[in-house]
């Protein structure tokens, strides 16, 4: 197995359809995601799965108890037209610091926003994160996440897949290499279309998710 991406916060399954990917994951793994919350007026929702240590997987799709968004929703759930590995996020222990590192090193994550999220305790989860989808918008270069004072969602008593290893495919390989490198993690890149795909031990042996 490859080894874990250094830094790695949370993986983002999209897809179009929440309950059917949710139920799917369920029966693939025997580990049922438990719900995570709403993100208020972006029309979506998710379930979550720790994936061991400090990282979770975050499945999102459409809210249908939600009215439509004014724009698209997240992660392009709108065009999906089945579930999908889109991205993934690293938490560096500062982010600014982080964002000038990388800005030195020739590459920018963008932007910082605000985010929050109601849990179904009706908790507000608060964080900010980068806009790393305006400067690689293959989602295999990772977002930058500040979890701040809001508890982490690994650490919430989630049920648990143990993440066994993380890949990813690009037609330059070195250009999302080197992007990794001035943000201080790394992946396993090979040459291919730009993919990503992640594995986890169940009882049943590993079950991969691309």
């Amino acid at each position: 197995m490859k080894p874990i991406p250094p830094l790695l916060d949370h993986l983002v399954l999209a897809t179009p359809d929440l309950a059917a990917t949710v139920a799917d994951f369920a029966r693939r793994t025997g580990v049922t995601p438990a719900p995570g919350g709403v993100h208020v007026e972006l029309g979506t929702r998710n379930h979550l799965v720790a994936l061991g240590g400090r990282s979770y997987l975050e499945i999102i799709g459409p809210d249908p108890e939600q009215a439509e968004p004014v724009e698209l929703r997240p992660f392009g759930v709108d065009r999906l037209a089945g579930p999908r590995t889109v991205t993934w996020a690293i938490s560096p222990p500062r982010l600014e610091a982080a964002i000038t590192t990388a800005r030195a090193r020739g590459y920018d994550p963008g932007p910082v926003h605000p985010m929050s999220r109601r849990t179904p305790d009706g908790t507000l989860l608060r964080w900010r994160l980068t806009d790393s989808g305006t400067t690689h918008p293959s989602g295999l270069v990772p977002f930058l996440i500040d979890w701040g004072d809001s508890p982490h969602p690994a650490a919430s008593g989630l049920p648990v897949t143990p993440l066994l290893e993380v890949t990813a495919t690009a037609p330059d390989p070195e250009e999302v290499r080197s992007h990794l490198s001035a943000l201080g993690t790394e992946l396993t890149v090979t040459q291919g279309p730009f993919a990503i795909s992640f594995t986890v031990r169940t009882a049943q042996g590993p079950v991969t998710f691309g």
